[in-house]
């Protein structure tokens, strides 16, 4: 067999072509699938941080407790079981690891006509590089917290402003997902009168060596505030 006639069946020799096709497209297959499954997840992994905010800033304004008849009460046990609640609703993601929860009590300043400050602030979480962006606890003179438009609170009452980080884990590949850190922001109104009162002033003006609701949280015995 010459080699004239050799190359004319090599060329005319159809089989295996499929494979061949296979083999050059399963690269792009695969980038395309893999893509679509990292994007899925951190989707639905984002709107789960989403909720957890929402659900955090929910909690965050119903706690205390007291009568009807009466302003209710807030104690570090309330924030502590609400940050562990936080953990305990995200599950698999691993927040307290992976994350940060930020807690924070707007309310109006009273030095500042028109003006609001961060009475206290509270953190769990171990990502403990990740402070709140809008503004630490003592904070006043503020137009309010968050982006534009920023959240208020109201005249006589109190705002609930719940800030979650979380450091997204890929499936795949970090390059095949937009980005692996997460911020969701979510707020709510306090519902109830709440007790706001501070103890941390004597009635001379010193400052008192015991108090036992500095900026309105009641302490409880055998409970580290969850300071940030």
């Amino acid at each position: 067999m010459t080699i004239r006639s050799l190359m004319h069946r090599l060329a005319g020799d159809q089989r295996g072509l499929a494979l061949l096709e296979f083999a050059f497209s399963l690269p792009i297959f695969l980038t395309m699938s893999l893509a679509g499954a990292e994007l899925t997840n951190y989707i639905i992994t984002r709107m789960r941080v989403s909720q957890i905010a929402l659900q955090v800033a929910d909690n965050a304004a119903r706690i205390g407790s007291g009568s009807q008849l009466e302003a209710k009460k807030i104690s570090e046990a309330d924030i502590n079981d609400l940050l562990i609640g936080s953990g305990m609703q995200a599950g698999e993601l691993g927040l307290m690891t992976r994350g940060r929860v930020i807690i924070s009590s707007l309310e109006p300043d009273p030095n500042n006509a028109g003006k609001y400050r961060i009475r206290w602030q509270r953190c769990g979480g171990a990502k403990t590089g990740h402070a709140s962006r809008y503004g630490a606890a003592g904070a006043d003179n503020l137009t309010g917290m968050g982006p534009a438009p920023q959240i208020t609170a109201p005249a006589d009452g109190v705002t609930m402003f719940v800030e979650v980080y979380y450091e997204y884990q890929p499936l795949v590949k970090t390059s095949l997902s937009p980005s692996t850190e997460m911020d969701e922001i979510a707020s709510m109104m306090v519902r109830d009168r709440r007790d706001t009162s501070d103890d941390s002033k004597l009635a001379n003006g010193n400052n008192n060596p015991t108090p036992q609701h500095p900026n309105g949280v009641y302490k409880v015995a055998g409970v580290t505030a969850s300071t940030c």
